[in-house]
């Protein structure tokens, strides 16, 4: 595969979380801080990309920081038109919790206008900065530049790793003034060439390490979301997205970081600015390679409307290098056995996690499953599971086709209307089916591929196995096995056996219960599903075998 830029950044779509302590605020921690009171703790991208643009390696390759930067789910956060059609339902399903879902979702998808409205006296505010480009709010542009420079790189050690800094609670210093706020870097800092920084930019360098760990990345990766009763009243707890404790509960976690996978391997000595640049070894290019090309493709697509800056090239490419990513380190897929005995052909496979968390990790709305079909010499299916509709469902998935009931976990496959489908299913205090996150109490069912080293006996409840894959024995750390057992009457030879891993970042039926929110977001996002729904998933791994 060809890509013309550098892989680019994902982020999974950070959600609603906190919302009991967020009630419980006086009324005068939630009002609107009034304009022109707000303090100057960040700088927009532009200030910093000036500097940071232009960069290339010995080589030739470009590495250019603001450009790799912009194409990416970090900087379109405030975009995403999923999370913002998502953020409109809750609001809907919850509405006397409204402004304090706002507040929360806001903390890492629009956190410089967040932390700032927090610090003068207010809370953050989510639709008064949309439509991007175009909103008339005093940080409406702090907003739009979503998870930016000055947001990561202000990012200090305290309190990293432990649950307070989760759901979005990193510590940034509120106190200093620009020309002595730090940003931290992993390089030694070249006295000269700070003032330079700090009199372009407001900020000084100083050098750390803690940019480097997990810890920094859980931050806004490490959500638990508080189910809210009819009368807004908390009715539960979800950990909705917990890649690091998923990360921490494996063997990666003593041998890679997130960083080690996410961000493009290091280049040759580069300098990392193109004013009074220096090489640096071990320098990373800003691109963070996550998994949702699907959006990213929506972002190019519908640009105008959604008020996107990168150029659809530059998006395109993104989406290339996480398509790049998902095919060759998610997973690998392998017949064990493939046996014809009479009229049944059984069918062993094998599945192993090639990544640090599970597969799928993060935003419940992402699934993997497996395809397989059986066709004879004149290409006729003889037995098919897992087939993709073009609207963005899976065949003979129960989910799909009724939004109260699910697919189980599978140890033996012998009917086309079963599926394996590797997800999670969230269950509201009833025990019925929901993809409301303020809605959801409990996982009706995770059997996500596990990491190699995870041990799903030890897994603390926010990370173990749901529903039937808990007493399966081969479903174990770092893999699953599955068996077709499969009637094929009087099937001629020889048979062509084809699997496939799928994946989708947003399953048909999540996308499917927004269309029925009565909001211009949703509508929105339930036409560009169905526009871009063909191409919803990407497959992971394959493997064939002819049969006699």
């Amino acid at each position: 595969m060809t890509i013309r830029r550098p892989l680019r950044t994902t982020l999974a779509t950070a959600t609603i979380a906190g919302i009991a302590a967020l009630l419980a605020l006086p009324a005068a921690a939630q009002r609107r801080p009034r304009a022109g009171k707000y303090p100057a703790l960040f700088a927009p991208s532009g200030q910093c990309v000036a500097c940071h643009n232009g960069i290339t390696t010995a080589s030739g390759r470009d590495v250019s920081i603001g450009a790799d930067w912009r194409a990416s789910m970090m900087a379109n956060a405030a975009r995403d038109p999923y999370w913002q059609a998502a953020v409109r339902r809750e609001s809907l399903d919850h509405p006397t919790a409204t402004a304090a879902i706002e507040d929360e979702c806001s903390k890492c998808h629009m956190p410089m206008a967040r932390f700032t409205a927090h610090v003068a006296g207010g809370q953050g505010e989510i639709f008064a900065h949309l439509p991007i480009g175009r909103a008339a709010a005093p940080l409406a542009a702090l907003a739009a530049d979503g998870v930016s420079c000055t947001v990561c790189h202000q990012i200090s050690a305290e309190k990293l790793g432990t649950t307070e800094s989760f759901v979005g609670g990193f510590v940034i210093d509120r106190r200093l003034p620009l020309g002595r706020r730090p940003v931290f870097g992993k390089y030694p800092v070249d006295v000269g060439r700070s003032r330079v920084m700090r009199s372009s930019s407001g900020f000084e360098q100083r050098q750390a390490e803690h940019l480097k760990t997990s810890e920094v990345c859980a931050t806004c990766h490490t959500l638990i979301t508080h189910s809210l009763g009819p009368d807004g009243s908390v009715s539960g707890r979800l950990a909705e997205q917990v890649p690091y404790l998923e990360w921490r509960h494996s063997d990666h976690a003593t041998r890679s970081s997130c960083q080690d996978c996410h961000l493009l391997p290091e280049v040759d000595p580069t300098a990392i600015t193109s004013v009074l640049a220096q090489p640096h070894p071990g320098m990373r290019s800003h691109v963070f390679r996550g998994g949702n090309a699907f959006v990213l493709g929506m972002l190019a697509r519908y640009r105008g409307e959604l008020g996107v800056t990168a150029f659809p090239t530059e998006l395109e490419a993104t989406a290339a290098g996480t398509r790049e990513q998902l095919e060759r380190r998610s997973a690998t897929l392998t017949i064990v056995r493939a046996e014809r005995s009479a009229a049944t052909l059984v069918v062993d496979l094998r599945l192993e996690n090639q990544a640090g968390h599970k597969l799928p990790t993060a935003y419940p709305s992402r699934r993997i499953w497996i395809h397989l079909a059986i066709r004879d010499a004149s290409g006729r299916v003889w037995f098919e599971s897992g087939a993709l509709a073009r609207d963005g469902s899976i065949t003979g998935n129960d989910n799909d086709d009724d939004s109260g009931r699910f697919e189980p976990h599978y140890r033996v496959i012998e009917r086309p209307d079963q599926v394996q489908i590797y997800e999670p299913i969230l269950g509201d205090p009833s025990g019925a089916v929901t993809t409301g996150l303020l809605t959801a109490t409990r996982y009706l069912k995770d059997n996500r591929v596990l990491p190699t080293g995870f041990d799903p006996r030890t897994a603390p409840a926010d990370v173990a196995v749901y529903g039937e894959a808990a007493t399966d024995p081969d479903f174990v750390g770092g893999a699953d096995e599955l068996r077709y057992r499969i009637a094929l009457a009087d099937a001629a030879g020889p048979l062509e056996l084809t699997a496939e891993l799928l994946y989708q970042p947003i399953g048909y039926r999540w996308a499917e219960n927004l269309r029925r929110v009565a909001a211009p977001e949703p509508a929105r996002f339930g036409r560009y599903y169905s526009a871009m729904a063909p191409a919803s998933a990407t497959t992971l791994a394959t493997c064939r075998r002819t049969i006699q």
